[in-house]
């Protein structure tokens, strides 16, 4: 299997979100800081707290109108918004203007355009694939998505103070390119059974809720699901809790190299180190991970990679070693690359055909709600010791794990029963 043998879909969709992510890496971690510096940090949380908030409440839409109109046609239109939404932006942070309330409302549309297209993206890419290639493509683009990550922050610490209007131009310019590429290049993969108009007013939001109430009667998904938000909590506590405990407990220690070398390292310091050897490992390994996931079972890598995850954020969450640190860390990101690629393959699976992009909405809230659980991190830290909170981790990563394997487990019971027919 190479990248060139999946659907065109799966490579314009992986190419398009690294040179999005690429550029946006450079803009949107920073927006605080500028809302800080412009509006002040109280205001500054609110506002970006909302941009959070409109991305959730559009992806239920997104998902719902994705699963009537079919993929393409929502993710042209939230692509025209968001190129919309790219150009005022930029506009708003030229030499001509520079206001930050509009910036504001700029990045709030994009939010919600983010929404729009984040469902009907993720359903298009189980329609185009198949059992056999799906653990290859999320690899791929879970890889993909890492290294645009690491290329941008690594020019948006450098250039997002001084040519912001540069980035947010080269920004509209890649939204453009995506949109034209999706317009003209990318293939409809889902045809509902019958196109109708949708709903207006009140009878919209009735339709809308009877949609995601048959998502959310869907017990193995709502399990499987709950199970993903317990595992991937622990790894939202890297920049929350384990970042403000290393930097409270981690004992200053100087790192001699020779003679004529010498690194004093502070628990802020270790917390750096930590998330870039996360990132350098997600992108050197990915592939040769893939290989090797390759050729085992499935379910098999996926419950191995959870257990090397689990164990390496919960004695992270304790230890004041470096080496340890460092060590476990490396476990933990060679768990993620086994376990997240097969978690999505097996999510694919239970998902419905003619429900997909509505999952796939509903979904997006283990992201959020793995999120939420880190700022409670911090909360808790306060009152508990570190052994406590590794204990209270590794407990909810070990039940998440639990509800994954429950689900599938019943999962290839009813495959057995299906082959057997």
């Amino acid at each position: 299997m190479g990248f060139l043998q999946l659907h065109p879909n799966i490579r314009i969709r992986i190419i398009t979100s690294f040179l999005t992510r690429v550029v946006g890496t450079m803009i949107f971690p920073f927006m605080a800081i500028y809302f800080s510096d412009k509006l002040g940090q109280a205001l500054a949380g609110f506002l970006l707290f909302a941009t959070i908030c409109a991305q959730i409440l559009t992806s239920f839409y997104g998902g719902y109108i994705a699963d009537r109109w079919g993929r393409k046609k929502v993710l042209v239109y939230g692509q025209l918004i968001q190129c919309g939404a790219f150009t005022i932006m930029t506009l708003a942070n030229s030499p001509l203007l520079d206001s930050a309330w509009l910036t504001f409302v700029m990045m709030l549309l994009q939010s919600a355009s983010n929404g729009l297209i984040n469902p009907a993206a993720d359903a298009m890419l189980i329609d185009v694939s198949t059992k056999e290639n799906r653990t290859f493509m999320y690899s791929i683009s879970y890889w993909a998505s890492n290294l645009s990550i690491a290329i941008g922050s690594v020019f948006g610490g450098l250039y997002f103070a001084t040519h912001r209007f540069e980035l947010l131009l080269a920004l509209t310019l890649v939204g453009f390119v995506t949109l034209i590429i999706t317009r003209f290049f990318m293939q409809e993969s889902y045809q509902p059974a019958r196109q109708t108009s949708l709903p207006s007013g009140s009878r919209l939001l009735v339709d809308l809720v009877k949609s995601y109430k048959k998502v959310l009667q869907d017990r193995l998904f709502l399990l499987y699901s709950l199970g993903g938000l317990f595992i991937f909590a622990l790894e939202f506590q890297t920049s929350n809790y384990i970042a403000v405990r290393l930097s409270q407990e981690f004992q200053t220690q100087t790192l001699q190299l020779f003679d004529w070398f010498a690194l004093e390292i502070t628990g802020i310091k270790v917390f750096s180190l930590i998330q870039l050897e996360n990132t350098l490992l997600v992108v050197c390994l990915s592939l040769l991970v893939t290989k090797l996931i390759g050729k085992t079972r499935p379910a098999t890598a996926m419950y191995i990679g959870a257990l090397l995850y689990i164990f390496g954020y919960a004695v992270t969450t304790y230890s004041n070693s470096l080496w340890v640190i460092v060590l476990t860390m490396f476990l933990a990101t060679v768990g993620e690359l086994m376990h997240i690629p097969t978690r999505q393959t097996y999510l694919a699976e239970i998902v419905r055909d003619d429900a997909r992009s509505s999952y796939m909405a509903v979904n997006g809230l283990v992201l959020q709600g793995a999120k939420l659980s880190g700022a409670i991190g911090i909360s808790l830290g306060a009152f508990l010791p570190s052994y406590a909170m590794a204990l209270l981790f590794a407990g909810l990563g070990v039940m998440g794990l639990l509800l994954v394997r429950l689900v599938v487990h019943r999962l290839e019971r009813e495959n057995i029963k299906k082959e057997a027919a």
